[in-house]
Protein backbone atom coordinates (compact mmCIF):
# COMPACT_ATOMS: atom_id res chain seq x y z
CA UNK A 1 0.00 0.00 0.00
CA UNK A 2 1.77 3.23 -1.03
CA UNK A 3 4.47 2.02 -3.43
CA UNK A 4 5.92 5.62 -3.13
CA UNK A 5 8.82 6.73 -5.11
CA UNK A 6 12.04 6.64 -2.49
CA UNK A 7 13.20 2.65 -3.17
CA UNK A 8 11.47 0.94 0.43
CA UNK A 9 8.08 0.12 -1.70
CA UNK A 10 9.93 -1.15 -4.62
CA UNK A 11 12.28 -3.18 -2.26
CA UNK A 12 9.34 -4.73 -0.85
CA UNK A 13 7.77 -5.66 -3.70
CA UNK A 14 10.94 -7.19 -5.65
CA UNK A 15 11.94 -8.79 -2.40
CA UNK A 16 8.60 -10.45 -1.92
CA UNK A 17 7.77 -11.42 -5.24
CA UNK A 18 11.44 -13.24 -5.36
CA UNK A 19 10.24 -15.06 -2.50
CA UNK A 20 7.05 -16.75 -4.89
CA UNK A 21 4.76 -14.21 -3.19
CA UNK A 22 1.29 -12.78 -5.11
CA UNK A 23 1.77 -9.18 -4.87
CA UNK A 24 -0.32 -6.40 -5.42
CA UNK A 25 0.53 -3.08 -5.82
CA UNK A 26 -2.06 -0.13 -4.63
CA UNK A 27 -1.13 3.68 -4.94
CA UNK A 28 -3.70 6.71 -4.74
CA UNK A 29 -1.39 8.19 -7.67
CA UNK A 30 -2.00 7.26 -11.26
CA UNK A 31 0.70 5.32 -13.25
CA UNK A 32 2.82 8.35 -15.19
CA UNK A 33 3.62 9.74 -11.52
CA UNK A 34 5.16 6.56 -10.79
CA UNK A 35 6.97 6.06 -14.28
CA UNK A 36 9.80 5.61 -12.76
CA UNK A 37 9.44 3.08 -9.88
CA UNK A 38 6.90 1.30 -12.20
CA UNK A 39 9.98 0.74 -15.30
CA UNK A 40 12.21 -0.70 -12.35
CA UNK A 41 9.65 -3.08 -11.68
CA UNK A 42 8.70 -3.88 -15.21
CA UNK A 43 10.25 -7.39 -14.69
CA UNK A 44 8.26 -8.92 -12.01
CA UNK A 45 4.90 -10.74 -12.61
CA UNK A 46 2.79 -7.84 -10.10
CA UNK A 47 0.08 -6.75 -10.20
CA UNK A 48 -0.65 -2.87 -10.21
CA UNK A 49 -3.91 -1.19 -8.90
CA UNK A 50 -3.23 2.49 -9.17
CA UNK A 51 -5.06 5.81 -9.08
CA UNK A 52 -6.66 4.66 -5.99
CA UNK A 53 -7.47 1.58 -3.35
CA UNK A 54 -9.63 -1.48 -3.88
CA UNK A 55 -10.98 -2.34 -0.18
CA UNK A 56 -11.32 -6.23 -1.67
CA UNK A 57 -7.40 -6.29 -2.10
CA UNK A 58 -6.80 -5.74 1.41
CA UNK A 59 -9.63 -8.02 2.90
CA UNK A 60 -8.43 -10.70 0.99
CA UNK A 61 -4.53 -10.06 1.61
CA UNK A 62 -2.37 -12.39 4.09
CA UNK A 63 0.21 -9.26 4.35
CA UNK A 64 0.10 -5.74 3.83
CA UNK A 65 3.31 -3.63 3.20
CA UNK A 66 2.08 -0.22 4.40
CA UNK A 67 4.05 2.72 3.30
CA UNK A 68 5.22 4.66 6.65
CA UNK A 69 3.66 7.95 4.72
CA UNK A 70 0.18 5.97 5.75
CA UNK A 71 -1.25 6.75 8.57
CA UNK A 72 -1.33 3.38 10.80
CA UNK A 73 -5.20 3.72 11.87
CA UNK A 74 -6.12 4.15 7.71
CA UNK A 75 -9.75 2.85 7.66
CA UNK A 76 -8.71 0.42 4.94
CA UNK A 77 -5.40 -1.14 7.08
CA UNK A 78 -8.12 -1.65 10.33
CA UNK A 79 -10.41 -3.81 7.72
CA UNK A 80 -7.00 -5.75 6.56
CA UNK A 81 -6.22 -6.36 10.34
CA UNK A 82 -10.30 -7.08 11.16
CA UNK A 83 -9.90 -10.31 8.27
CA UNK A 84 -6.50 -11.45 10.29
CA UNK A 85 -4.20 -9.94 7.60
CA UNK A 86 -0.82 -9.17 8.84
CA UNK A 87 0.21 -5.40 8.96
CA UNK A 88 3.51 -4.35 8.18
CA UNK A 89 6.38 -2.62 6.64
CA UNK A 90 9.43 -2.78 4.47
CA UNK A 91 11.43 -1.80 7.67
CA UNK A 92 9.83 -4.63 9.79
CA UNK A 93 10.62 -7.40 7.18
CA UNK A 94 14.16 -6.39 6.84
CA UNK A 95 14.83 -6.43 10.65
CA UNK A 96 13.16 -9.93 10.97
CA UNK A 97 14.98 -11.07 8.37
CA UNK A 98 18.92 -10.01 8.54
CA UNK A 99 20.91 -11.43 10.60
CA UNK A 100 23.64 -9.13 10.76
CA UNK A 101 24.87 -6.72 13.91
CA UNK A 102 21.98 -4.08 13.32
CA UNK A 103 22.19 -0.49 14.80
CA UNK A 104 19.44 2.06 15.02
CA UNK A 105 19.60 5.80 14.91
CA UNK A 106 16.41 8.56 15.20
CA UNK A 107 16.36 11.76 16.18
CA UNK A 108 14.95 15.02 15.01
CA UNK A 109 18.13 17.15 13.68
CA UNK A 110 20.96 15.35 12.68
CA UNK A 111 19.96 11.51 12.46
CA UNK A 112 21.24 11.67 8.92
CA UNK A 113 24.45 13.09 9.93
CA UNK A 114 24.58 10.74 12.29
CA UNK A 115 24.05 7.87 10.75
CA UNK A 116 26.24 8.94 7.60
CA UNK A 117 29.08 9.57 10.22
CA UNK A 118 28.49 6.00 12.30
CA UNK A 119 28.48 4.29 8.87
CA UNK A 120 31.68 5.99 7.62
CA UNK A 121 33.38 5.16 10.70
CA UNK A 122 33.15 1.53 10.98
CA UNK A 123 34.31 1.15 7.00
CA UNK A 124 37.27 3.90 7.11
CA UNK A 125 38.36 1.25 10.46
CA UNK A 126 37.55 -1.62 8.39
CA UNK A 127 34.47 -3.09 8.73
CA UNK A 128 31.70 -4.51 6.33
CA UNK A 129 28.88 -2.16 6.78
CA UNK A 130 25.58 -1.76 5.25
CA UNK A 131 23.62 1.80 5.40
CA UNK A 132 19.83 2.07 4.80
CA UNK A 133 16.42 3.18 6.21
CA UNK A 134 15.81 6.51 5.70
CA UNK A 135 18.96 7.60 4.63
CA UNK A 136 19.32 5.25 1.73
CA UNK A 137 17.49 2.87 -0.48
CA UNK A 138 15.84 -0.40 0.90
CA UNK A 139 18.40 -2.92 2.25
CA UNK A 140 15.93 -5.85 1.28
CA UNK A 141 17.40 -6.77 -1.72
CA UNK A 142 20.34 -6.93 -0.89
CA UNK A 143 19.84 -9.57 1.82
CA UNK A 144 21.71 -12.03 0.76
CA UNK A 145 24.82 -10.63 0.44
CA UNK A 146 24.66 -9.11 4.00
CA UNK A 147 26.63 -11.42 5.97
CA UNK A 148 26.25 -11.96 9.93
CA UNK A 149 29.57 -10.63 10.87
CA UNK A 150 28.37 -7.12 9.08
CA UNK A 151 27.22 -4.45 10.53
CA UNK A 152 23.94 -2.58 8.98
CA UNK A 153 23.45 1.31 10.40
CA UNK A 154 19.86 2.35 9.70
CA UNK A 155 18.40 5.82 10.21
CA UNK A 156 14.49 5.46 11.12
CA UNK A 157 12.61 8.18 10.58
CA UNK A 158 9.05 8.91 13.17
CA UNK A 159 6.83 7.43 10.42
CA UNK A 160 8.72 4.51 10.02
CA UNK A 161 9.13 4.04 13.68
CA UNK A 162 5.30 4.20 14.19
CA UNK A 163 4.86 1.24 11.49
CA UNK A 164 6.44 -0.96 13.26
CA UNK A 165 3.87 -3.53 14.41
CA UNK A 166 6.00 -4.34 17.50
CA UNK A 167 6.60 -7.85 16.81
CA UNK A 168 9.63 -9.12 19.14
CA UNK A 169 11.20 -10.98 16.03
CA UNK A 170 11.81 -7.51 14.56
CA UNK A 171 14.35 -6.90 17.77
CA UNK A 172 17.81 -7.00 16.40
CA UNK A 173 19.64 -3.91 17.36
CA UNK A 174 22.92 -4.23 19.59
CA UNK A 175 22.61 -0.52 20.18
CA UNK A 176 19.81 2.50 19.45
CA UNK A 177 20.25 5.94 19.48
CA UNK A 178 18.32 9.23 19.80
CA UNK A 179 19.86 12.10 18.50
CA UNK A 180 17.06 14.49 19.72
CA UNK A 181 13.61 15.58 20.23
CA UNK A 182 12.33 18.65 18.88
CA UNK A 183 9.20 20.06 17.54
CA UNK A 184 8.51 18.03 13.92
CA UNK A 185 5.67 16.60 11.75
CA UNK A 186 2.98 17.87 13.93
CA UNK A 187 0.58 17.60 11.24
CA UNK A 188 0.80 13.92 11.33
CA UNK A 189 1.54 12.85 15.15
CA UNK A 190 -0.83 16.05 16.77
CA UNK A 191 1.58 16.71 19.64
CA UNK A 192 5.47 17.04 20.75
CA UNK A 193 4.39 14.09 23.39
CA UNK A 194 3.27 11.66 20.59
CA UNK A 195 5.95 12.51 18.02
CA UNK A 196 8.05 11.61 20.95
CA UNK A 197 6.34 8.63 21.91
CA UNK A 198 6.97 7.57 18.07
CA UNK A 199 10.56 8.05 18.66
CA UNK A 200 10.39 5.98 21.63
CA UNK A 201 9.19 3.11 19.76
CA UNK A 202 13.17 2.64 18.36
CA UNK A 203 13.99 0.57 21.90
CA UNK A 204 11.94 -2.22 21.17
CA UNK A 205 14.37 -2.91 18.32
CA UNK A 206 16.82 -3.46 20.77
CA UNK A 207 18.05 -7.15 21.24
CA UNK A 208 18.09 -8.56 25.24
CA UNK A 209 21.77 -6.68 26.36
CA UNK A 210 21.33 -3.89 24.06
CA UNK A 211 22.56 -0.09 24.47
CA UNK A 212 20.59 2.79 24.36
CA UNK A 213 22.39 6.20 23.71
CA UNK A 214 19.86 9.18 24.81
CA UNK A 215 20.50 12.51 25.81
CA UNK A 216 21.77 12.95 29.03
CA UNK A 217 20.83 16.95 29.02
CA UNK A 218 16.67 16.57 28.25
CA UNK A 219 15.05 15.34 31.50
CA UNK A 220 12.37 13.37 29.13
CA UNK A 221 14.29 11.07 28.57
CA UNK A 222 15.09 10.01 32.38
CA UNK A 223 11.89 8.16 32.55
CA UNK A 224 13.04 6.10 29.47
CA UNK A 225 12.99 2.70 30.21
CA UNK A 226 15.62 0.50 28.73
CA UNK A 227 15.44 -3.41 28.39
CA UNK A 228 19.33 -2.96 28.74
CA UNK A 229 22.33 -0.86 29.25
CA UNK A 230 21.06 3.01 29.15
CA UNK A 231 24.09 5.24 27.95
CA UNK A 232 23.68 9.19 28.13
CA UNK A 233 25.53 11.64 26.02
CA UNK A 234 26.32 15.48 26.17
CA UNK A 235 28.78 18.26 24.63
CA UNK A 236 29.21 19.18 28.00
CA UNK A 237 32.26 17.46 30.41
CA UNK A 238 29.42 15.49 32.53
CA UNK A 239 32.23 13.17 33.55
CA UNK A 240 30.16 9.88 32.75
CA UNK A 241 28.69 8.06 29.30
CA UNK A 242 29.39 10.16 26.43
CA UNK A 243 31.30 13.36 26.76
CA UNK A 244 33.31 16.20 25.19
CA UNK A 245 35.72 17.56 27.54
CA UNK A 246 38.51 20.19 25.85
CA UNK A 247 39.49 18.29 22.57
CA UNK A 248 38.36 15.04 23.52
CA UNK A 249 35.73 13.12 22.79
CA UNK A 250 35.18 10.40 25.57
CA UNK A 251 33.85 7.67 26.48
CA UNK A 252 33.85 7.32 30.28
CA UNK A 253 37.59 7.49 30.73
CA UNK A 254 38.52 6.33 27.24
CA UNK A 255 39.47 8.81 24.87
CA UNK A 256 37.57 8.34 21.49
CA UNK A 257 38.78 10.99 19.32
CA UNK A 258 39.79 14.41 19.33
CA UNK A 259 37.55 17.29 18.56
CA UNK A 260 40.02 19.62 16.64
CA UNK A 261 40.17 16.28 14.27
CA UNK A 262 36.05 16.71 12.83
CA UNK A 263 36.36 17.88 9.68
CA UNK A 264 32.09 18.34 9.29
CA UNK A 265 31.14 22.45 9.52
CA UNK A 266 29.21 23.43 12.45
CA UNK A 267 29.04 23.23 16.10
CA UNK A 268 26.58 21.49 16.19
CA UNK A 269 27.67 18.45 14.42
CA UNK A 270 29.95 17.38 17.86
CA UNK A 271 27.34 15.68 19.09
CA UNK A 272 26.41 13.98 16.34
CA UNK A 273 30.44 12.96 15.81
CA UNK A 274 30.03 12.08 19.65
CA UNK A 275 27.41 9.62 18.60
CA UNK A 276 28.64 8.12 15.98
CA UNK A 277 32.09 7.38 17.95
CA UNK A 278 30.13 5.90 20.73
CA UNK A 279 28.25 3.47 18.74
CA UNK A 280 31.40 2.21 16.66
CA UNK A 281 33.18 2.00 20.16
CA UNK A 282 30.31 0.01 21.59
CA UNK A 283 29.92 -2.12 18.68
CA UNK A 284 33.73 -3.16 19.20
CA UNK A 285 35.85 -0.85 17.61
CA UNK A 286 39.22 0.25 19.60
CA UNK A 287 39.70 4.00 20.22
CA UNK A 288 42.81 4.11 18.37
CA UNK A 289 41.16 2.95 14.94
CA UNK A 290 38.33 5.55 15.77
CA UNK A 291 40.54 8.39 16.32
CA UNK A 292 42.22 8.07 13.11
CA UNK A 293 39.19 7.59 11.21
CA UNK A 294 37.19 10.73 12.15
CA UNK A 295 39.28 12.80 10.31
CA UNK A 296 38.37 10.87 7.03
CA UNK A 297 35.01 11.60 7.86
CA UNK A 298 33.14 13.86 5.06
CA UNK A 299 29.57 15.03 5.80
CA UNK A 300 26.36 14.68 3.75
CA UNK A 301 25.54 16.71 0.74
CA UNK A 302 23.22 19.43 1.54
CA UNK A 303 24.11 20.06 5.16
CA UNK A 304 26.20 23.04 5.40
CA UNK A 305 27.62 22.27 2.15
CA UNK A 306 29.99 25.03 0.70
CA UNK A 307 29.53 25.37 -2.88
CA UNK A 308 31.85 28.47 -3.30
CA UNK A 309 31.48 31.92 -4.62
CA UNK A 310 28.64 33.46 -7.03
CA UNK A 311 29.04 36.67 -7.84
CA UNK A 312 31.50 37.27 -4.62
CA UNK A 313 29.09 35.40 -2.02
CA UNK A 314 29.89 32.38 -0.57
CA UNK A 315 26.96 30.07 -0.96
CA UNK A 316 25.87 27.63 2.06
CA UNK A 317 23.55 24.86 1.06
CA UNK A 318 21.59 23.45 4.00
CA UNK A 319 18.48 22.53 2.18
CA UNK A 320 17.99 19.83 4.12
CA UNK A 321 16.27 22.05 6.84
CA UNK A 322 12.93 21.72 6.87
CA UNK A 323 12.43 22.72 10.50
CA UNK A 324 13.07 26.64 11.83
CA UNK A 325 15.41 24.31 14.40
CA UNK A 326 17.80 23.31 11.90
CA UNK A 327 18.09 26.51 10.26
CA UNK A 328 18.92 27.76 13.85
CA UNK A 329 21.55 25.63 13.70
CA UNK A 330 22.88 26.61 10.43
CA UNK A 331 22.98 29.96 11.42
CA UNK A 332 24.68 29.97 14.44
CA UNK A 333 27.40 27.79 12.64
CA UNK A 334 27.52 31.34 10.44
CA UNK A 335 28.96 34.78 10.49
CA UNK A 336 26.95 37.78 11.28
CA UNK A 337 25.69 39.21 7.90
CA UNK A 338 24.15 36.36 6.61
CA UNK A 339 21.39 36.66 3.66
CA UNK A 340 18.70 33.59 4.42
CA UNK A 341 16.96 32.43 1.98
CA UNK A 342 14.16 30.22 3.43
CA UNK A 343 10.41 29.01 2.33
CA UNK A 344 8.18 26.57 1.09
CA UNK A 345 5.31 24.70 3.04
CA UNK A 346 4.98 25.60 6.72
CA UNK A 347 5.39 22.86 9.36
CA UNK A 348 2.77 23.87 12.47
CA UNK A 349 5.99 25.00 14.42
CA UNK A 350 6.77 27.69 16.49
CA UNK A 351 9.25 30.96 14.37
CA UNK A 352 9.74 33.01 17.30
CA UNK A 353 13.45 31.43 17.83
CA UNK A 354 14.47 31.76 14.24
CA UNK A 355 13.56 35.13 14.55
CA UNK A 356 15.01 35.71 17.39
CA UNK A 357 18.23 34.44 16.27
CA UNK A 358 17.65 36.03 12.64
CA UNK A 359 17.59 39.27 14.71
CA UNK A 360 21.24 39.07 15.49
CA UNK A 361 22.38 37.37 12.46
CA UNK A 362 20.98 37.98 9.23
CA UNK A 363 21.35 41.30 7.30
CA UNK A 364 18.52 40.03 4.72
CA UNK A 365 16.21 37.60 3.96
CA UNK A 366 14.15 36.25 1.01
CA UNK A 367 11.24 33.98 1.54
CA UNK A 368 9.78 31.84 -1.12
CA UNK A 369 6.62 29.62 -1.79
CA UNK A 370 3.28 28.63 0.20
CA UNK A 371 4.97 29.27 3.24
CA UNK A 372 6.62 32.72 2.41
CA UNK A 373 4.31 35.55 3.71
CA UNK A 374 4.24 33.76 6.94
CA UNK A 375 8.10 33.23 7.67
CA UNK A 376 8.46 37.08 6.24
CA UNK A 377 5.68 38.33 9.57
CA UNK A 378 7.78 36.24 11.87
CA UNK A 379 11.06 38.22 10.59
CA UNK A 380 9.56 41.29 9.89
CA UNK A 381 8.49 41.56 13.48
CA UNK A 382 12.13 41.08 14.35
CA UNK A 383 13.12 43.90 12.47
CA UNK A 384 15.01 41.72 9.69
CA UNK A 385 14.30 42.94 6.09
CA UNK A 386 12.72 40.51 4.10
CA UNK A 387 11.78 40.60 0.41
CA UNK A 388 8.86 37.53 -0.28
CA UNK A 389 9.11 35.87 -3.50
CA UNK A 390 6.76 32.67 -5.53
CA UNK A 391 10.06 30.45 -6.44
CA UNK A 392 13.36 28.93 -5.44
CA UNK A 393 14.88 30.47 -8.63
CA UNK A 394 13.38 34.50 -8.05
CA UNK A 395 14.77 33.72 -4.33
CA UNK A 396 18.42 33.20 -5.75
CA UNK A 397 18.07 35.81 -7.61
CA UNK A 398 16.98 38.32 -4.95
CA UNK A 399 19.35 36.86 -2.72
CA UNK A 400 22.55 37.70 -4.47
CA UNK A 401 21.32 41.59 -4.85
CA UNK A 402 21.14 41.55 -1.22
CA UNK A 403 23.70 40.30 0.18
CA UNK A 404 27.52 42.66 -0.32
CA UNK A 405 30.31 41.04 -1.80
CA UNK A 406 31.77 38.52 0.73
CA UNK A 407 28.82 38.12 2.82
CA UNK A 408 27.33 34.06 3.40
CA UNK A 409 24.37 33.41 0.71
CA UNK A 410 22.36 30.43 3.52
CA UNK A 411 19.87 28.58 1.34
CA UNK A 412 18.15 27.35 4.48
CA UNK A 413 14.74 26.67 3.80
CA UNK A 414 13.23 25.89 7.87
CA UNK A 415 9.91 24.47 5.40
CA UNK A 416 8.83 21.28 3.72
CA UNK A 417 9.70 20.97 0.38
CA UNK A 418 5.89 19.28 -0.54
CA UNK A 419 4.37 22.97 -1.75
CA UNK A 420 6.24 22.52 -4.97
CA UNK A 421 9.15 19.56 -5.18
CA UNK A 422 8.28 16.12 -4.35
CA UNK A 423 11.59 16.17 -1.83
CA UNK A 424 14.25 18.18 -0.57
CA UNK A 425 16.63 16.63 -3.30
CA UNK A 426 14.29 18.37 -5.72
CA UNK A 427 14.06 21.36 -4.18
CA UNK A 428 17.99 21.78 -3.90
CA UNK A 429 18.25 20.68 -7.38
CA UNK A 430 16.65 23.75 -8.14
CA UNK A 431 18.55 25.92 -5.93
CA UNK A 432 21.95 24.54 -7.63
CA UNK A 433 20.48 24.99 -11.39
CA UNK A 434 19.51 28.95 -10.12
CA UNK A 435 23.33 28.74 -8.81
CA UNK A 436 25.02 27.82 -12.10
CA UNK A 437 22.52 29.88 -13.81
CA UNK A 438 24.21 33.16 -12.21
CA UNK A 439 27.45 32.21 -13.43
Amino acid sequence: MGLGSFGGGAGAVRYLANLGARVVVTDQRSAPSLARTLEELADLPVEFVLGGHRREDFESAEIVVVNPAVRPDHPLLQGARGTGALVTSEMELFLEAVRARVVAITGTQGKSSTTHATHALLELCGRRAHLGGNIGHSLLPALAAIEPDDFVVLELSSYQLEALSGRASAARAEAVAVVNILPDHLERHGTLEAYAAAKQRILALMRSGGHALLPLDDERFASWSVAGVKLGFSTRDTGRGLFVVGDEFRLDGEVLARVSDLRLPGNFQRVNALVALGLARILGVPAAELARALPRVRGLEHRLQDLGLFRGRRVIDNAVSTTPDSTISALRALPAGTVLVLGGKQKRLPLDGLAGVARERVTAAVAFGEAGPAFAQALSSAGVPVDVVATVEEAVSVAMARGRPGAHVLFSPAGSSFDAYANFQERAAAFRAALRGLR
